[in-house]
């Protein structure tokens, strides 16, 4: 699903308008009517909607909404904010027709107005401004903001929560954006919504299919995008009766110091389970016994030294390498990863202490192979790619990082993005707060060097990875809740992860 600018969404709401063709104020009938259907379905436990509509296009979708919902039985008023000299002529149509219902108070707000108390059991539908906001809110509109989040009540946005900037809000004033429960979106999410800082504005948040021309959608270009389980579905290839285990990759896992051998597990287990036909794991001699215990599917090449890896393998026959989970940062484990990333040929994903070590020694990195891929958590891409301000900071750094260096970036977090040396960037809509815990990350980077054994492109490797590992933690929760869910019951979904998104198996 493609991420769009403001811009970019009044220009094919202007398409839609046009080629569907579809007159402007029945377009708005559509988008209302979803808006209320979703509120209807969620919120009609709620004493009384109050409905605050600014004086554009969006505040016309609120004045649609209050005469549906109102039609529906529920008791709705309706407030309508004075900020502007003139209304959009789609709002003073509806406003028009509301008119028409005498079951729909409606009052006017303006700069001498006391704003209406609020209370807990009542719904706020915040339809005061859309995404073409372009600065900080002030004066009246900046108070009944504050006004509407002092207040106890669930707090619905209509579009955009009023305030927020639809894309880079680093020049926007914080204290004045509505902090919704629920934010519903017009057929696709906005780049903000992407960013963890605004989680407190866009609360919970929906996409709603309102009919936008999908021919204008395919013409639009855009570097963003939001993962869904149909465009992982068209990555996969299905295996064939007459496979084997060559067929489907040797990985090779760099793994594991002493008091770290489960992140070496956790990985491999992961790498397995996504379908490598074979895995050869290094690790210190301290994790030998335990590796063949815990993952007896996995070949391992235990290293000399007890407690720490010091030397690499021989690499031939390998075609695709991961290095990082619980290796430490000591020199010799340092000097290990600079013979590896010397004497690889094919991609390499690097991953926790690995993108540690290569925050010391960054020029190492223009020794990487083609197509490696590097997974931090944001402290480690910081230490990376140098101290970052704010959430798109660090996204900017990212799109930079991966073009300077050619390698893709997975920046992890609650939409993990997967950033491509070109810049494109594609966020994931799995996962969930309970995967915040050890070792999930090194699940990840376990998925990730499954895929890429199994001669997937570095970016599906990772758009899948990514996807299915959040998949996976999402039935995993479903099982164990957010508070007890740990990393192997990540491990041990991935196979109904695969089999769910995938849809089944030809046999």
């Amino acid at each position: 699903m493609k991420i769009l600018r403001a811009d970019q969404i009044r220009e094919l709401d202007a398409y839609t308008i046009k080629h569907e063709p579809i007159a402007s104020i029945d377009l708005m009938e559509r988008a209302a009517g979803q808006c209320a259907g979703w509120v209807r379905r969620h919120m009609q436990h709620k004493s009384a909607l109050k409905i605050f509509c600014g004086m554009g296009n969006n505040g016309g979708d609120g004045l649609a909404m209050a005469r549906m919902l109102a039609k529906k039985g529920l008791k709705v008023v309706v407030f309508v904010v004075k900020h502007a000299k003139k209304a959009s002529e789609d709002f003073l149509i509806n406003e028009k027709r509301l008119q028409t219902h005498k079951h729909v108070k409606v009052e006017y707000l303006d700069e001498d107005s006391h704003f209406p108390e609020i209370h807990q059991d009542e719904l706020v539908i915040d339809a005061i401004l859309g995404s073409g906001l372009a600065r900080p809110l002030e004066g009246l509109l900046a108070r009944l903001v504050s006004h509407i989040n002092a207040s106890p009540a669930e707090v619905v946005s209509i579009d955009m929560p009023t305030g927020l900037f639809a894309e880079d809000n680093r020049s926007n004033d914080l204290n004045y954006i509505i902090r919704a429960d629920y934010t519903l979106s017009f057929q696709m999410p906005k780049l903000a919504f992407m960013m963890p800082l605004n989680e407190q504005f866009a609360g919970q948040w929906f996409t709603l299919d309102i009919g936008l021309h999908p021919e204008g959608i395919r013409l639009a270009e855009t570097s963003y995008f939001y993962l869904h389980a149909s465009e992982i579905r068209s990555l996969y290839r299905h295996r064939k009766k007459f496979s084997h285990k060559g067929h489907y990759g040797h990985a090779f896992l760099m793994s594991g110091s002493y008091g770290k051998i489960g992140a070496a597990v956790l990985a491999a287990r992961a790498t397995m389970r996504t379908g490598a036909g074979l895995l050869t794991v290094q690790l210190p001699h301290c994790g030998y016994e335990i590796m063949q215990t815990a993952v007896p599917e996995a070949m391992c090449h235990p290293g000399e030294h007890p407690h720490l890896i010091s030397e690499v393998a021989d690499l031939e026959g390998f075609n695709a390498i991961c290095a990082g989970p619980g290796i430490g940062t000591h020199e010799q484990t340092a000097r290990a990863l600079k013979v590896l990333i010397q004497n690889a040929s094919v991609p390499m994903v690097l991953d926790a202490d690995a993108l540690n070590i290569l925050a010391e020694n960054p020029t190492w990195c223009g020794f990487l192979p083609k197509g490696s891929i590097f997974t931090p958590h944001p402290g480690e891409f910081d230490r990376l790619a140098g101290k970052t301000t704010d959430d798109h900071d660090r996204l900017e750094k990212a799109i930079e990082l991966a073009h300077r260096f050619q390698v893709h970036v997975v920046l992890k977090g609650a939409h993990t993005a997967v950033v491509c040396p070109d810049g494109r960037s594609f966020f994931n809509s799995t996962g969930n707060p309970g995967m915040a815990s050890g070792g999930s990350g090194d699940v990840l980077a376990g998925m990730i060097l499954g895929w890429l054994a199994q001669n997937y492109s570095p970016l599906y490797s990772c758009l899948m990875a990514v996807y299915l590992h959040g998949r996976a933690g999402d039935l995993a929760a479903g099982r164990k809740g957010f508070e007890g869910l740990i990393a192997s019951d990540i491990v041990e979904q991935i196979p109904k992860a695969i089999r769910t998104t995938m849809g089944g198996y030809r046999v």
